[in-house]
């Protein structure tokens, strides 16, 4: 039998009905002193997107340049599509991901994948030809 997922000993039913003030409890400090001090503007406006969406009276896909936005338990099962910069990166929030900021599911930066050295960057590349 597979292992069911727990947040400090909350399954994701139970989390999906939990109240705000107390999954505030059950995180890291770091991020239990951002949800105290209330959410910004673009927050609170994301926030109203994912109300909409979970009533169904929002058909388009959830787009944000919130990126510093703590991921809460009623944004479980949720797909977001997350700003990375050049475009959006599309995740679907798990329960492993709470607690967690947007930003951290979207990187910005993309592995480097060099190719063969060019002409002049070694002693012996000079004498190999351009074609």
């Amino acid at each position: 039998m597979a292992k069911q997922f727990l947040f400090r000993g909350k399954t994701p039913a139970e989390l999906k009905n939990l109240e705000l003030e107390e999954f505030i409890k059950m995180v890291p400090s770091r991020r239990r002193r951002t949800l105290q001090r209330g959410f910004t503007e673009p927050q609170k406006r994301l926030l109203v997107k994912i109300d909409k969406a979970i009533k169904g009276e929002y058909k388009k896909p959830i787009k944000t340049h919130c990126r510093n936005m703590i991921i809460i338990p009623k944004m479980l099962d949720l797909t977001i599509h997350i700003h990375k910069g050049s475009g959006f990166a599309q995740v679907k929030i798990t329960p492993s991901m709470l607690g967690m900021y947007l930003g951290e599911l979207a990187l910005t930066r993309n592995r480097v994948a060099h190719s063969a050295p060019g002409v002049g960057a070694t002693k012996s590349s000079s004498a190999v030809s351009v074609r």
